[in-house]
């Protein structure tokens, strides 16, 4: 097989998948479903490791070219290309292999639902959109993956369509993330204008030096440098793909989809993209040190204030969901910093952690029979042991354990944020080390609330708790007790806790410090030599583990992790006390900032209150009042004094005639008279 038809099969294998479990699903049965799409993900999978090893050995070759055609106009040709790299071999592996899991685990999640088959045939479809994306050499498939991840992640939000809360979730997910593609195909517009008139990324990627000092005008009178405006609304999208502040809200409202879609969005796919896009950007914002601080400040304004929004949560789905857009931040930061290669390895630790830690919130709420508030949970250890041990490994990743995934690549952020010389440095470095603690604590205050403690669903009048699924019995009746999941749920949890582990400590020195990324991601060691600086204290997995142990982030960590334990296991009444003696900041935390309240006040009633004035000054007003029924009544009453002339009498005419010479004559004679 010719390389072009194995990354063909890697990408069609899901779209195949989903195509016959959408259409066919009704004829084929719930258990053919779930093996076709699973088959076609595993295809994928494993074509996907085969090519990630020949990178890793240094025996395969970087392909870019065309696969189809799709279009030309003017002499300039847009075709379907693929661009395989290291990098997309490192995402091609990350999406599918978690895909994969997620696939497996639906089986068990899903099985009493309904829309079993459209489930399965949406989360392929998924997968084949990220896949596209990734794999893209140009920015007009770059931006089909884009819009294709969004628009399969909209039915996936609303998968329970019959909802109210549902269907509000993804409205408000799509409308937002048309606000951050708005500014994504500005930028687009900006490449296809100025960098030569083509949209492929080697082209692009060559004229972009030339264009470094390059000015334009977005307002008479006002130079503006081209490569600072193109990145900024290229990071626009990026924004509200991947969750940045203020393009964020959409984020935790999409929790109101199945848990697998949750661990599918916020792990390894949708809020990836913008990541991965920045860091396939490298060449363009190397040239931009004012884009870079943008990215750099955007980060880590998510990266601490979103995680204390995770510290009021008792959705245990929302927790993570909030440690999602904490982490999305780290990464961002990364990318300001100019240390994309550290970025990309927080995203490949980050999906499996994260996915670990979502889909064993999906156990916990199978368990408790669909009840997902934290505060009617408690002592679930000794009856969810599977579940426990690999959302206690999940969660030791996440916060940064030596040894742990996670604790590689948060460190190695933080490490490039403290060696960068961007103005906005000094605010990100307090910022992610002040979420270093603030991670720990959110995480493990949901792991305590969660697995130790008193039993809580025990206990008469339960908290009002979140419900994933609509036709489900919800909590746990007077007679019942939790129960540990099947098998197709608890060995995705096994499969994902394992790289959760070992990933970080095995892939660290070949990804960041090695020639993985080298003529891929592109760094100007002159005016950002952050990587040169982390490369000289690095000296292997070991010795950065043992390192950690005199700095702040562990101790941080540490101490987070030690209050939550005291807090909520020893003097449970100290939280109560500060949330009433606290009320406005726990109001204010609560209410997310009031950014849902503000951006219905001002953008949904603005835009509203901008319709009705064009609707009734412009439309009923102008052009119906003046234009349109205006002219017609001008017409009708000048027609009507016309009317009154012709009156059939041969009298009135010769009249008229006789008055008309009359008139003629006197218009002529007259002023000669006169004269």
């Amino acid at each position: 097989m010719d390389m072009k038809s194995l990354y063909l099969l890697i990408a069609l294998a899901p779209l195949a998948g989903s195509i016959i479990a959408g259409l066919f699903g009704w004829a084929i049965g719930r258990r053919a479903a779930h093996v076709v799409t699973i088959t076609g993900v595993a295809v994928s999978a494993v074509l996907s490791i085969k090519v990630l090893l020949g990178f890793l050995s240094g025996n395969a070759e970087v392909f870019n070219g065309p696969v189809y055609t799709w279009l030309t106009v003017a002499g300039q040709t847009y075709s379907v290309g693929f661009l395989v790299d290291s990098l997309t071999a490192m995402m091609l592996v990350v999406v599918t292999s978690v895909s994969l899991m997620v696939h497996i685990y639906t089986i068990g999640y899903m099985h009493e639902d309904p829309g079993y088959q459209r489930f399965f045939s949406y989360i392929s479809l998924f997968t084949f959109s990220m896949l596209m994306l990734v794999m893209s050499n140009n920015f007009i498939q770059l931006f089909f993956g884009w819009e294709a991840v969004g628009l399969v992640s909209y039915l996936l939000i609303g998968f329970w369509f019959k909802r109210s809360t549902a269907v509000f979730a993804n409205l408000k997910a799509f409308l937002v993330n048309r606000v951050g593609d708005f500014g994504f195909i500005l930028g687009i517009g900006l490449v296809l204008a100025y960098f030569g008139g083509s949209l492929n990324y080697t082209d692009v990627f060559a004229a972009a030096p030339a264009l470094a000092s390059k000015t334009i005008e977005i307002i008479p009178g006002h130079s503006w440098s081209l490569m600072t405006v193109t990145c900024i609304l290229l990071f626009i999208g990026a924004m509200g793909k991947s969750a940045q502040f203020p393009l964020h809200v959409w984020l935790p409202d999409s929790m109101e989809g199945p848990t697998p879609i949750s661990a599918l969005i916020h792990a390894a796919t949708m809020v990836t993209a913008g990541i991965f896009m920045v860091s396939r950007m490298s060449p363009l914002f190397e040239l931009s040190d004012t884009a870079l601080n943008v990215v750099m400040v955007a980060g880590s304004i998510t990266a601490l204030f979103m995680g204390f929004l995770g510290i009021v949560q008792n959705d245990i789905k929302r927790v993570v969901a909030y440690s999602t857009l904490s982490q999305l931040g780290y990464m961002t930061v990364a990318l300001g910093a100019s240390a994309y290669s550290v970025a990309m390895f927080h995203v490949m630790t980050h999906a499996f952690f994260k996915a670990l830690l979502f889909l064993g919130a999906g156990s916990v709420i199978m368990g408790m029979h669909h009840d997902q508030d934290m505060r009617n949970m408690g002592g679930l250890r000794k009856y969810m042991p599977i579940t426990w041990i690999t959302s206690l490994l999940g969660s030791l990743a996440l916060i940064g354990t030596p040894f742990f995934a996670g604790f590689y690549s948060k460190d190695s952020i933080i490490e490039a944020v403290l060696a960068s010389h961007l103005p906005a440095s000094g605010f990100a470095s307090f910022a992610l080390l002040a979420g270093v603690f603030v991670t720990a604590f959110y995480s493990f205050r949901m792991y305590f609330l969660v697995f130790h403690g008193k039993e809580r669903w025990m206990e008469k009048g339960h908290h009002d708790h979140g419900h994933d699924d609509h036709d489900h019995h919800h909590g746990l009746g007077p007679n019942d007790t939790p129960h540990e999941s099947p098998w197709v749920v608890t060995l995705p949890l096994v499969m994902l806790a394992i790289p959760s582990v070992l990933v970080g400590f095995f892939a660290i020195e070949p990804l960041l410090y090695g020639h993985f990324f080298k003529d891929v991601i592109f760094v100007d060691a002159l005016r950002h030599p952050v990587m040169h600086e982390l490369a000289e204290e690095f000296h292997g997995p070991v010795a950065m583990a043992l390192h950690s142990l005199t700095t702040a982030p562990l101790w941080l960590a540490l101490s987070g992790v030690a209050l939550a334990w005291f807090f909520y296991m020893k003097a449970p009444h100290i939280p109560a006390a500060i949330k009433q003696r606290c009320a406005p900041v726990h109001s204010l935390l609560e209410n997310k900032y009031y950014l849902d309240e503000i951006y219905f006040a001002v953008f949904a009633k603005g835009s509203r209150a901008l319709g009705t004035f064009f609707w009734k000054i412009g439309d009923m007003l102008l052009i119906d009042g003046l234009l349109v029924n205006g002219t017609a009544r001008l017409v009708g009453a000048f027609a009507g004094v016309v009317r009154k002339l012709q009156t059939g009498f041969i009298y009135t005419y010769a009249a008229t005639m006789v008055l008309g010479v009359l008139a003629l004559v006197s218009y002529w004679i007259l002023p000669l008279v006169l004269h």
